[in-house]
Formats: structure tokens, sequence, C-alpha cells
């Protein structure tokens, strides 16, 4: 085996990664629970593909067989039920276990130097993530999907002067199609996992040279051995991996639960309207994106022009970007922040999950009013950052991991 490995060593560097990303890459040694959804972002995706792809070889791109293709996996083809639930679940899993790694993330201050890039590579997933999902959410050509896809992509027409130029070239026609639905569908399976895949790359890579962040914000690197070795540090592999496998248990536990018993969860994973098919001449009663798109709607539904609208919907997500250049706090970890920020960050967090809600509710005078609240409340959380982090007084982070 030593030798298969060296002759493996001459023409490729799998020791030398190993060792660089698994073996020998030092991990502060007092990582928490929170930690647990990078790794299963990674087995999310995994599912994602390996259903995708199995789910591609019976499922028709077409106006005429799309929707009858899906009822087709699902009756006809052997498995096909479980294969189609496993990636249906799948990507509102995916939104859980990203969701709760960006506010990992806000929390501990994990977007702050050296970690820009990190930060930003992980955005791009999350942007690429987004699309990847609004693409695949047409494919079923059921009710919902076929007028979502109305709703969203008709927001682009509110751009002046190439907005109307820009709804026609991305729905390929004049109105959605089965030719929407082809591009859609080359979009989903081909184009788009290969640039998750190598945003999700270059965000490892970027991790791995400046090293991970912890609880408590101390840089690991600062303490080291003789030999270079962080005092405070311990090899992810096996120790890390090891822990990752008591995290990917219980999530197959809860995945597995919803998707054997509770696969549509109560119209939120899978709308009622989707088991309908598309039909341009019947309007659902109430068009909702899917739960994960809802905040962002809610934030569109709660500006009264349309363009202002539209313009605070992709600022809402753009502003996450710039995140790193916002935080003047001179500590990382939200555990030795000042009051201030901690409030900002429970009140951003209640905003958004209100607003999550809201997104899924039809919209009422008293329901707008409190999106607008909620969306001040969402802004208000960046645009003040750079004041009261730096105004705040903070606590004094220690030299050491001390657990």
């Amino acid at each position: 085996m030593s030798k298969f490995m060296e002759w493996i060593d001459a023409r490729f560097p799998a020791t030398k990664m190993w060792e660089d990303h698994l073996s020998k890459y030092y991990a502060p040694k007092n990582f928490n629970v929170l930690y647990f959804f990078g790794s299963l972002a990674l087995l999310v995706l995994v599912n994602q593909i390996l259903t995708g792809i199995w789910l591609t070889m019976s499922f028709e791109p077409s106006a005429e067989g799309a929707f009858a293709s899906v009822e087709y996996i699902m009756r006809d083809v052997e498995y096909g039920w479980i294969l189609r639930y496993l990636h249906s679940t799948g990507a509102s899993a995916f939104f859980v276990v990203v969701y709760l790694h960006m506010f990992r993330g806000i929390l501990y201050g994990s977007y702050q130097k050296p970690r820009e890039l990190v930060w930003i590579f992980g955005m791009m997933i999350y942007l690429a993530l987004m699309a990847e999902a609004f693409m695949g959410y047409l494919l079923p050509w059921g009710q919902m999907s076929y007028w979502g896809a109305q709703v969203i992509i008709s927001l682009f027409g509110a751009i002046p002067v190439i907005g109307a130029d820009l709804t026609q070239w991305i729905r390929g026609d004049y109105l959605i199609s089965g030719i929407t639905l082809n591009r859609f569908f080359a979009l989903h399976v081909i184009a788009l996992p290969i640039v998750i895949l190598g945003l999700v790359v270059l965000h490892i890579l970027a991790l791995h040279e400046v090293g991970s962040n912890n609880p408590l914000g101390v840089d690991i690197k600062k303490n080291k051995d003789e030999a270079g070795v962080p005092l405070d540090g311990i090899p992810f592999h096996p120790y890390y991996t090891v822990k990752d496998i008591v995290g990917v248990v219980v999530f197959l536990f809860v995945f597995c639960a919803i998707v054997f018993f509770f696969p549509e969860m109560g119209g939120y994973f899978l709308e009622k309207p989707n088991f309908e098919p598309a039909n341009a001449f019947k309007t659902p009663d109430h068009i909702a994106p899917v739960w994960y798109f809802t905040p962002y709607y809610a934030i569109l539904r709660a500006v009264p022009d349309k363009l202002l609208g539209v313009i605070a919907m992709g600022a809402a997500i753009a502003v996450l970007f710039v995140l790193p250049w916002l935080d003047r706090s001179p500590v990382k970890s939200m555990r030795y922040k000042g009051w201030m920020s901690k409030v900002a960050l429970i009140l951003f967090c209640i905003s958004f999950v209100i607003l999550g809600v809201l997104g899924v509710l039809s919209p009422t005078p008293e329901r707008t009013l409190v999106s607008r609240i909620c969306t001040f409340i969402y802004f208000a959380y960046f645009i003040l950052m750079p004041f009261y982090t730096k105004l705040e007084k903070t606590k004094v982070v220690p030299e050491r991991v001390d657990g």
C-alpha cells in the first residue's frame, strides 16, 4: 500500500492534500454544535447532486411532458417517490443548514479580518444556491411553479429601459413556456451545479488558508509550539471528522423522518397547488414563493413602488456581501461585544423570521405595516453597524482557548 501511495504521490499530491486539509489541518479545540452545519451543507449538496442525477433520467423537460414525468417518477419508477422526496426535502434542508451556518458566522464574527474572502465565497454560494433553487422550482410544471416563476421573472420588468427586453430574454419567449422550462432545466442540472461546486472548493481553500474561527474569536495561530503546531488546535481528522458523524446521524434521523412522514411539511416544502398541472388561464388564490425566499419577498411587498421594491429586495441580499467592512468592532465573537451588538442581532433575527412568515401569508394592511417595520429593522442592523460596533464597550478577549 505504501508503494502504491508513493506511485500516486509522484503523480498527484494525494497525501499532501490529505495532510493539508484533514490530518494536519489544525482547528480550534473548542468547536461547538453550531460548527456542524458546514459539513451538513456539504452532505446535503451531495444528496442533491446524486438524487438529481437519478431524477433527470426519467424527467422530460418540456411543457407537454414535465408534469406527467414527475407523476411517472412518483408512481411508476422503482423507488422514484423516495428519490423525488429526498430531492425536494433536500432543497429545504439545504437552506436550513445554510441559514444556520450563516448565523454562526455572524454570531462569532467569522467574516472579520482575515476571513473576508471566506465570507464572500460563502455569500456567492448562497446566491448561486438561490438561483439553483429558483430554476429547479419551475421544473415540476405545477400551478405554483408556473405562477411563482411568472411573478419573480416579471420583477425584472421594473428595471428602467432594459426591463421588458431582459424579462423576455430570461423567459426566452413572450410568456413562460416550454422554452423557459428547457433553459431552466439546463441551468439547474449543468451550469449552476458546476458553479456551486467550484465556489465550495474556493470557500474551503480560503478557509484552510487563514484557519477556522472559533466561539471565542481567538486566533490559535498566535500560540504555537516548537514544531509550529497551534497549542490550542487539534487535527481536523480524526477529531472533528468523528465529531461530525454525530451531527450527521442526528441530522439524518430528522431528515429521514420528514422524507418518510412529512415530505410536504404542511405545504411549505411542496405546495398543494403544485400537485395541479400548470395552467396559464387559472391563477392560484395566493401566489407565494417557497419558504426560503419569503423574507425577501416580504421586503419586496413592503415597498409600495415596484421598482423600489425590487431594489430593496436586491439590496437585502447585496448588503450581506459588505458585512466584513461594516463591523468595526475590535473583537470577533458576540460573547465579547457590547449590549448594542447583542440587541441588534436579536432584533435582526426576529425581524428576518417574521418577514419569512409574512412572505407566506396573503397581504393585509396590518401585515404590510409589520413587514415595513421588520424591513426597517433588517436594514438598520447593517446601516448602523459601523456606529454601534465602534462606540460600544467590549470585553477583554482571552489570549488562549480555555476549553
